[in-house]
């Protein structure tokens, strides 16, 4: 009785994340179909079955320059990713093995922050960005966008981090490891999945940054965020090529997450079971 009572608990846990599955994967699927509608089509109302026409992509490709956009996409997200490891793996180091009174306060103000409305503060930093120089730079924005993870990167090494045994980097103090050392020989490597889901998290969450990448750009440094958002106009909404637009710009980092998913589930729950 108690394993029958058992398969329908797991038949009904099943269904029901399939059902959540969908019901988020669904506005991706349409979306896609949509963008392989022609522009009636897609303004005429809701349809699955689409004509299958390419011409929202051929438009696309013509007149946006994809492809600029996709390497600023590429080098915003990844460099901002090692800016942010730079900062954070020894911040985390310093929290998880030489904690204080006043560390869970730091890592709590920290997160705290993520909480903040970004528009509260976009006329101070529009200013520091104008008076610096750093407006549509790669630059300033790969470190706008370091500093917009920076809470969730040390968060999540600090979990890491305090789940590799203290007594290794004593050992390693003993036999003469600087602090280098330490950090670059032993604690990096004990942590590998960890720093490698946060790395691949802080690229997902850099690449799908819209609010800060179409407000501090124009053309030069802006990602497929602000090359999605040029298809919004005065004279309207283009819903085929905006939908062709979209899906082009989720694509890679959908096939990302598709072969790196192992990975990224090993590193989120390293350390929760000893």
């Amino acid at each position: 009785m108690a394993r029958a009572v058992t398969t329908q608990h797991k038949t009904i846990a099943t269904a029901a994340a399939w059902i959540v599955a969908l019901l988020i994967f669904f506005p991706i699927l349409y979306t896609i179909i949509t963008s392989f509608k022609s522009e009636q089509e897609a303004i005429q109302g809701f349809a699955l079955i689409p004509s299958g026409t390419i011409e929202s992509y051929s438009e696309v490709q013509a007149q946006s320059g994809y492809f600029k956009f996709f390497l600023n996409s590429v080098l915003l997200s990844v460099g901002s990713t090692i800016l942010a490891l730079l900062v954070a793996i020894p911040a985390a180091w310093s929290m998880a093995f030489s904690p204080t009174k006043r560390t869970k306060d730091i890592l709590m103000w920290m997160l705290s922050t993520k909480m903040m409305p970004a528009v509260a503060v976009l006329f101070p930093i529009y200013l520091i960005f104008r008076d610096s120089g750093l407006l549509d730079s790669r630059v300033g924005l790969m470190v706008m966008l370091m500093l917009i993870n920076l809470p969730i990167v040390v968060w999540m090494l600090y979990t890491y981090f305090r789940e590799i045994p203290g007594e290794i980097l004593e050992a390693a103090r003993m036999d003469g490891a600087s602090l280098w050392n330490e950090i670059v020989y032993v604690l990096t490597p004990m942590a590998v999945p960890g720093i490698a889901s946060t790395m691949l998290l802080n690229i997902i969450l850099a690449w799908n940054e819209a609010f800060w990448t179409i407000r501090l750009t124009t053309t030069e440094a802006a990602p497929l965020t602000a090359f999605i958002s040029s298809f919004s106009s005065p004279q309207g909404l283009f819903w085929a090529k905006l939908s062709a637009a979209s899906t082009l710009a989720i694509a890679p980092i959908l096939i990302m997450g598709w072969f790196s998913q192992k990975q990224l589930v090993r590193g989120l729950t390293f350390g929760a079971v000893k």
